[in-house]
């Protein structure tokens, strides 16, 4: 077997083996298939498949911009397999953010309803319109081999120089871009990678990678097909590429320096000082010295030893700013589940596998590849293992592939036992009442992550007993300023706060429908009886927050709602803008006389509330 069929084995069977990953993420959600949390939103699927999947598509308007714009044509040979890696890596980028997406249905609701101020809004655009333009450069590629399509192609020809042109300005656009996104988390991103400068940087060293992704797949596929090495061609690349990093390094080690943020990068005790130094060696400053040397520049090795460690480190860059380095997190620390590995690497090996595909369909070189096995002259092969005719060439080859398919996504199944904690945003959690006296001790779920709550000096500062309605606006019957954990019963899942089974059930109530519902219309909340009919004092004196429907939302919104809303009133009119920030309530400090719950340990900074994610997010 010849190493083109070797990989697309590997490739098919690690489709296979994420398959039934893949079917559990949208079946029950990303709880069921990552680590990522409400506290952990970010990770593997940001960082590596959509903002590496960005970078490393860069190559597809650096080579056209040579090519069409500044009329280097000795580089036209490694135009159309720099637009076909392009294509499929944004390709690929669209399917991984399906992944990562809690609702992926809605993804086209960005079309529709827009948010021009928004960043995300311009890179959304920007990777559809450049998806489209990378679609209309390549097509004249399989429509050589399609003759009935002789004048598409022929008028897309024509429109390659605008669409170029458009390609070079969307892609310049939305890498840029891509860094905005995090301008607006200078307290979540941690010193080493956060700066005002990151849509440069993000700029620059998509540039830098772009050119090392061009050098990688040309050496890999020619070793793959084993087809002559563009060697000398690609030293111009490497050339480039060296001024590119030696900017990029540059400007990170400036921005680093004038933000007075260089010190940490040499805090030992910090991991992430670590892996900072990881990506700057790797990513950067390896590839810049060896593309510097002669000897490394014109040899194959030299070239695809350097692209590959600039290819790791500026990828592992993206990982970091994309989730990994972020603060904040909570008390678990966030590494990418082993499903959210195999989603990502399906991903690549099915973008992988359609780049096989057009090259040996197509003339995406200049000479299509040849496969010894597909010789017709060729003797049959038979398989090593149970010594059995597969069939023709062509035949084995499918046989072989879908075996390994098969085989894979049934070992698959394996990964889909989550342990218990991974499964925790599926189960209900229940909601308790407040610990304490004149001081409350906010924390429902008792896990030791709640906030302390001076229960009388709010009221007192409200007005008193008369204030009670601004925070109790619904009664349990034959109660007086019910907690809100009595209507509010589940942590994060919305309530059923009138209990509909329990009122019909003959355990409970035992209602008949006719004695709320009126006979002959429809059987409605809004047509049926108010609780004032039967209840005396649903709602205490003074309520100033009306109950629309009886559906409670989760205990943690309807708490982060009411004292957030009171709390930035409050600040807007006394100047006091800590009220309203989260710190502010959460220190992490039991009251005095109060048991500490097993799961709560001391903290020494503003503790913060863990929620495990939801269904969907």
């Amino acid at each position: 077997m010849n190493r083109a069929r070797k990989l697309k084995l590997l490739l098919w069977a690690i489709i296979g083996l994420a398959a039934p990953v893949a079917m559990a993420r949208f079946f029950f959600g990303l709880g069921a298939a990552t680590n990522l949390s409400d506290a952990n939103p970010w990770g593997l699927w940001i960082g590596f498949d959509v903002l590496s999947g960005v970078a490393l598509a860069a190559g597809g308007f650096i080579v056209t911009a040579t090519v069409y714009i500044f009329r280097l044509e000795r580089y036209h040979a490694v135009v159309r397999p720099a637009v076909l890696t392009a294509f499929l890596g944004y390709v690929a980028v669209a399917v991984g953010l399906l992944f990562d997406l809690g609702l992926p249905w809605n993804i086209w609701h960005m079309l529709v309803f827009w948010n021009p101020r928004s960043p995300l809004f311009e890179v959304g655009w920007c990777v559809m319109l450049y998806l489209t333009v990378l679609t209309l450069e390549f097509l004249p590629v399989p429509a050589e081999s399609f003759p009935r399509l002789a004048k598409v192609r022929v008028r897309l020809v024509r429109l390659r120089l605008p669409l170029v042109i458009a390609g070079i300005g969307l892609s310049t656009l939305h890498q840029s871009s891509l860094g905005s996104l995090f301008l607006i988390m200078p307290y979540r991103l941690h010193p080493l990678w956060y700066s005002p400068l990151l849509p440069v940087l993000f700029l620059v060293s998509a540039i830098g990678l772009g050119l090392l992704m061009v050098t990688f797949e040309s050496h890999f596929s020619g070793w793959l097909y084993r087809r002559q090495p563009e060697t000398q061609l690609l030293s111009g690349f490497g050339k480039a590429a060296r001024w590119v990093l030696l900017l990029y390094l540059v400007l990170r080690a400036a921005d680093l320096a004038a933000r007075g943020a260089l010190s940490a990068a040499f805090v030992i005790s910090d991991w992430r000082a670590w892996i900072f130094w990881l990506e700057i060696i790797f990513g950067a400053a390896l590839p810049v010295v060896l593309l510097s040397l002669p000897r490394v520049l014109s040899t194959r090795p030299g070239q695809w030893t350097a692209a590959s460690l600039g290819i790791f480190g500026i990828v592992l860059n993206r990982i970091n700013t994309g989730g990994l380095a972020h603060l904040g997190r909570g008390e678990r620390f966030y590494l990418p589940a082993l499903s959210e590995v195999l989603i990502s690497m399906a991903v690549v090996s099915a973008a992988a596998l359609v780049f096989l595909f057009m090259i040996e369909r197509f003339n995406v070189w200049e000479r299509r590849p040849e496969d010894p096995e597909a010789d017709p002259l060729h003797p049959p092969a038979f398989d090593p293992v149970g010594a059995t005719w597969l069939g023709s060439p062509a035949v084995a080859g499918r046989t072989l592939y879908s075996m390994g398919f098969v085989a894979a996504a049934a070992f698959g199944f394996a990964f889909l036992a989550a342990p218990p904690e991974a499964s925790q945003g599926f189960e209900p959690a229940p909601a308790r009442r407040a610990l304490g006296g004149e001081i409350l001790f906010i924390d429902g779920n008792r896990n030791g992550y709640g906030t302390r709550f001076a229960h009388d000096q709010h009221a007192e500062r409200l007005g008193g007993k008369a204030s009670c309605g601004r925070c109790h606006h619904a009664n349990l019957p034959r109660d007086r300023n019910s907690a809100c954990a009595e209507c509010h019963r589940d942590m994060y899942q919305a309530s059923d706060a009138f209990r509909h089974a329990w009122h019909a059930s003959p355990a409970g109530a035992r209602l008949a429908c006719a004695e709320c519902h009126p006979r002959g219309q429809l059987r409605l909340a809004s047509t049926a009886k108010r609780c004032e009919s039967c209840h005396k004092d649903p709602k205490p004196a003074g309520v100033v927050i009306p109950v629309k429907r009886y559906q409670a939302p989760g205990y943690v919104l309807a708490m982060h709602t009411l004292c957030i809303d009171c709390h930035a009133q409050t600040a807007a009119q006394k100047d006091k803008p800590e009220l309203a920030r989260c710190a502010n309530c959460h220190q992490g400090t039991l009251p005095p006389g109060l048991p500490a719950p097993a799961a709560w340990r001391p903290r020494s900074d503003a503790a913060r509330v863990v929620v495990p994610i939801r269904n969907q997010r």
